[in-house]
């Protein structure tokens, strides 16, 4: 209620100032093909400097600067409102400057608006961007590009948002602020920082939301999206991390009740931790976390509770260990904690928390614009805390957009997933195809079409069984040599998903570089998806118990990586190499090409019984 207060009042202060400005200021320009002579009133009589029209301005006044680029530092007045034509057009280049320590390419002041800029700073390692040490700075629409601090709020309070901050070590420093930070976009340089926060006492609460920050790392030392300090009690609600470095959201700090997050969004594409801290903060609503997270301490844990913590309405997905409670005492209910190595490493939580596929719009890249809205039909909608509402009133969703400060949209119906995994194995006189289940909540069932050409349509004239199950037996056709299998997936509403990958059996002959099948009761599948970056899943099949060694090589036949070395129980198996995983030294930073994994099987008399190659590349 604090964080509603705070932001109510502060907001307000900010517009009442500014129309007071507004009101009272007098208008001035600036152009590159102005002049040096005052009052520079009118586009005719504009400035050629931008600080040379700030020199003559006072308390209220407005300056709107034309396009062209300004090789000059920037020192504000109180009360100044600074225009730009735009972010793209109109630029500030201080890379003729040496900024040291703490300098800054613009220095705001009290009350000071700052809009439309593109910001070149000199110094990656030492200048700032912009920097404002006073009171109800506004800063909005701003680019900065290729500094040590993006933008720096110091012992002050700002409204920071719309700004896109690209290449920075560090994106944005809140020192001693309850600054509103919103709607920014932060890329940052290797290695880099998104938004750190730290302050000196308890009395602090910054609000960072809806940001965008896609954070660079190299190594287990390299890169955090948002880095909290001991003291800081931010609230981090609606902000999507994609995270290529170390630390989605990092807290080292001490006491309880400090960083609030709600609603975030945390995807790893680099095998990097979601959630680290020293000592945990408070975590609760509407958080999700999706990634593929490691660390090479071992502390691979997207979410780790300690001090009784309050967690609710969290989506955990993909990430190597998902949730670590370490005090009984937390607060851990209507969580969805989804496909990941290790849910739970400690004690296995109530029966309010779920394990669902969330059946979010689109969470894949490869296949469009991401959308981490739910679909209409996702067992997260209306299943969270009964106690906590959506903003239509409804009991809250799980996940990104539930709770107070999500949205109301409209749930869309789509198609299901097309089945994965496609195999075919000829037996006798039967051919039975295999794929993986569907994980979506509302699947029915299966459309098994077949052809005798590649490429076909799978239309009704090709349908040759519809079924709830995930595998298809059938005699060999009669007068046919090759068949051709496709299969999609149904779901209650009748949407019928797009086809598998295809798979060929060749009835008179096989050739296993042309079709991934082969007549045998020890199986090795074709990896999926293949091409891949960064992983990919290979399995297969045994007919009975055995010593089983999968191995990847190098095109150069250079052993890469044991994925297995044990004994096994007959059965189908499925393992994961992802090169960002660290199963073997030889794993970090492989580059693009084509792989050949291996396996072996040592049958229970200590002979070899099964043996089997493929290929597989890696696209980066």
């Amino acid at each position: 209620m604090k964080q509603k207060y705070f932001l109510f009042l502060f907001l307000s202060f900010l517009i009442f100032n500014f129309s007071f400005l507004i009101t009272h200021a007098t208008v001035r320009f600036v152009s590159k093909s102005g002049t040096s002579q005052p009052p520079y009133t009118s586009w005719q009589t504009a400035a050629d400097s931008i600080q040379k029209c700030i020199n003559i301005c006072v308390d209220g006044d407005t300056i709107y600067v034309a396009n062209g680029v300004y090789k000059e530092r920037i020192d504000m007045i109180p009360g100044l409102s600074l225009i730009g034509a735009g972010m793209d057009s109109c630029i500030i280049d201080t890379r003729g400057f040496l900024l040291t320590g703490t300098q800054a390419a613009v220095l705001m002041a009290d009350s000071s608006v700052l809009a439309g800029f593109q910001i070149i700073v000199s110094n990656t390692f030492e200048g700032i961007g912009i920097r404002n040490l006073s009171n109800n700075g506004f800063i909005n629409f701003n680019k900065v590009v290729n500094s040590n601090v993006g933008i720096s709020i110091r012992n002050s309070n700002a409204l920071v948002e719309n700004n896109s901050l690209i290449d920075n070590l560090i994106g944005m420093t809140l020192y001693n602020s309850n600054s509103l930070v919103q709607k920014n976009n932060i890329l940052t340089k290797v290695d880099g920082e998104g938004i750190t926060i730290s302050a000196i006492n308890f009395n602090f609460y910054p609000l960072i939301n809806s940001n965008y920050i896609h954070v660079l790392g190299t190594d287990y030392n390299g890169g955090y999206g948002i880095d909290v300090s001991i003291n800081s009690r931010p609230s981090l609600i609606n902000n999507i991390i994609i995270l290529n470095g170390r630390w989605a959201i990092a807290y080292s700090g001490g006491g309880s009740d400090t960083v609030k997050m709600f609603n975030n969004l945390v995807i790893s594409y680099k095998g990097k931790e979601g959630f680290h801290n020293t000592i945990v903060p408070t975590l609760q609503y509407n958080n999700f976390l999706t990634g593929d997270f490691d660390d090479q301490w071992n502390e691979s844990v997207a979410i780790s509770t300690w001090n009784y913590n309050d967690l609710r309405n969290n989506v955990v997905t993909n990430t190597e260990r998902a949730v670590s409670i370490e005090d009984p005492g937390t607060i851990f209910r209507y969580n969805n904690i989804w496909d990941n190595g290790i849910n739970y490493t400690n004690d296995i939580p109530d029966s309010t928390n779920f394990a669902f596929d969330p059946l979010i719009v689109n969470d894949d890249s490869t296949t469009g614009e991401f959308n981490f809205h739910l679909q209409k039909y996702s067992p997260l909608i209306d299943a969270g805390d009964p106690n906590i509402f959506d903003k239509d009133s409804s009991r809250s969703d799980i996940g990104l957009f539930g709770g107070p400060f999500g949205e109301s949209y409209k749930y869309l119906d789509l198609a299901p997933r097309a089945p994965i995994n496609l195999t075919a194995l000829v037996d006798s006189n039967y051919i039975t195809l295999n794929w993986n289940r569907n994980t979506e909540a509302d699947t029915s069932f299966y459309k098994v079409y077949r052809d005798t050409v590649t490429g076909f349509l799978a239309d009704s004239t090709k349908l040759v069984s519809s079924l709830p199950d995930t595998f298809f037996i059938q005699i060999n056709p009669h007068n046919v040599s090759k068949c051709v299998y496709k299969v999609t997936c149904v779901d209650n509403q009748g949407n019928e998903s797009e086809p598998s990958d295809e798979v060929v059996v060749n009835i008179t002959s096989v050739s296993i570089d042309e079709y991934p099948m082969i007549i045998s009761d020890y199986i090795l599948y074709q990896n999926y998806p293949n091409p891949f970056n960064p992983g990919t899943t290979i399995s297969y099949r045994l007919k009975e118990r055995g010593y089983v060694k999968l191995y990847v090589y190098d095109i150069k036949g250079e052993l890469v990586s044991v994925l297995v070395n044990k004994t096994q129980e007959a059965g189908f198996y499925q393992v994961d190499f992802n090169t960002t995983h660290n199963q073997q030294p030889t794993t970090n930073n492989l580059a693009s090409g084509i792989y050949i994994y291996q396996i072996h099987v040592i049958g229970e008399n200590n002979l070899p019984v099964f043996t089997d190659i493929k290929k597989m590349m890696l696209i980066k």
